[in-house]
This record gives C-alpha cells, structure tokens and sequence, in this order.
C-alpha cells in the first residue's frame, strides 16, 4: 500500500473554466491505479449508501483495497451532501454526480491524494514558465503565508463556527470520519478548509436562489 501512495499519479488534468480551478475526478484516478494494481496483485472496489443525517441526503462512498493474494484490506469512506435542486439535471443525476464527488475524495484518502498540483505534470511545468519570476515569487509567499495560517490554531470563532455546525448525528459522522474524540481535537487546517467549503456552499445556494 505504501508503494501505491507513492507511484501512483493523478494530477488535476480537469479544468473548470467557470470556476477558474483545475481538479482531477475519480476517473481519472482509476485508470492512474489500473497499472499499480496489475503490478501489485490488489483490487480496488468502491460502493456507496446512501443515508439520512438532519434531514439531508447523504452519498456515503466507499474505497476499499482488496490484496489478491491474502484477505488483507484497507477501506476508506467519505460524503458528500446531494443538492436540494441542480439546474440541468433529474433527481438520478444529482445523486450521480453526488456519488462522483464523494468517491473521489473516498479515494483522495485512501490513497493519500492531495490538492495541490504534482510538481512533474506538464500543468505544473507549463505555468512555471509562462508567468515572471515575480508573480511566481510572489504566488510562493501567499502560498507560505497561507500554510502558517492553516497550522495556527483555530479562533474562538471559527471554533464556534464548526460547533453551530456539526451537532448530532453530524458531529457523530465528523468525529467519526476523522477519527476523533471531540470537535476540539480537529487539525486547524482541516477545519479551516470545512469551513471554507460550509461558506462557499452557502453562498452557491444563495446565487442559485436568486
């Protein structure tokens, strides 16, 4: 498993030109595993539930890596919340798209996949050599700047936040899935980026409602 999280490379081959933002989707993460696989005599499986949590709609995804050669596993899951309503789509393409999304971070985790670009992909080369030296050194003090903010540790508000947020069955599911006792054991930067994502999925319901 070690050498899998390793080799295996699955940049943000995807651009987003509405959002401005490059990602990467389960797809592409599989077919990036298919050769690992082969070479290390593992399977990968992924399956979802869906369940019930405040009176939302959640997809629980399931990555699980399955050696061919003994009973050992290792399974990671995520969710992701379905959208009351999506422009464009039926009720089976929200749960669809809903189910995409969590399998991919289900993925992200299991197999150690982080959001920043992989520094040998062609993206990653390219923009190193279209913008000036200064707008690299200056997006490298922004990034540094934002990486000590993120270890900081969290606010009397930002703590509040997240405990206004998750309570119940939700705040069950968080400690759960982060393997933690209580909210206050969260790392800063992970609740930092919940709560970016609380706000950004705040404000898209409130474009959408006009």
């Amino acid at each position: 498993m070690q050498k899998i999280q390793v080799e295996l490379k699955a940049p943000k081959n995807l651009f987003n030109k509405f959002g401005n933002y490059s990602y990467r989707n389960a797809e592409g993460i599989q077919e990036a595993l298919k050769p690992l696989e082969e070479k290390y005599k593992v399977m990968t499986i992924l399956s979802d539930s869906i369940e019930e949590i405040g009176g939302r709609i959640y997809v629980k995804a399931t990555a699980a890596i399955y050696d061919c050669e003994s009973d050992a596993s290792i399974c990671v899951f995520a969710y992701a919340r379905e959208a009351e309503t999506k422009k464009g789509m039926d009720d089976a393409q929200v749960t669809g798209a809903t189910s995409s999304y969590a399998r991919k971070y289900a993925l992200n985790g299991l197999f150690l996949l982080d959001d920043n670009k992989d520094v040998d992909s062609e993206e990653y080369q390219a923009q190193g050599k279209s913008e000036p030296n200064k707008a690299t050194s200056k997006k490298e003090t922004k990034s540094k700047a934002e990486s000590q903010t993120a270890d900081k540790p969290l606010t009397e508000k930002e703590m509040a936040f997240l405990k206004q947020r998750y309570t119940g069955d939700n705040l069950a599911k968080l400690l759960e899935f982060y393997q933690i006792e209580k909210i206050e054991d969260i790392k800063p930067d992970v609740a930092r980026n919940l709560i970016k994502q609380i706000v950004a999925r705040a404000k898209a319901k409130e474009a959408q409602n006009g």
